[in-house]
């Protein structure tokens, strides 16, 4: 068997193979990723590692219902602030 893949390496792999088509990312929860990233690293914890992982720069999270999508960093889309949202809304900027 070959050797196993680095957290990095599968959740990136997780990301270009999981997601549906027209789409960038991938939900957590939707597309299986947390329980095969439960299975393939034994039980470990895939909401810490991509947490990490994402701190570090190596992938993006989006918070949705029912858990988060992940992105590769370069084709996640722009992030406003909720802030700016709203007061775009509120006709205020």
């Amino acid at each position: 068997m070959s050797e196993k893949l680095s957290h990095e390496e599968f959740v990136k792999k997780a990301v270009v193979s999981l997601r549906k088509e027209g789409y960038k990312g991938i939900h957590s929860v939707y597309s299986g990723f947390n329980e095969a990233f439960k299975k393939y690293f034994e039980g470990e914890n895939p909401v810490e590692v991509t947490n990490k992982l994402s701190g570090e720069g190596k992938i993006t999270i989006r918070p949705v219902r029912g858990g988060v999508m992940l992105y590769l960093p370069e084709e996640a889309p722009a992030s406003k602030s909720s802030a700016d949202e709203a007061l775009h809304k509120m006709g205020i900027k």
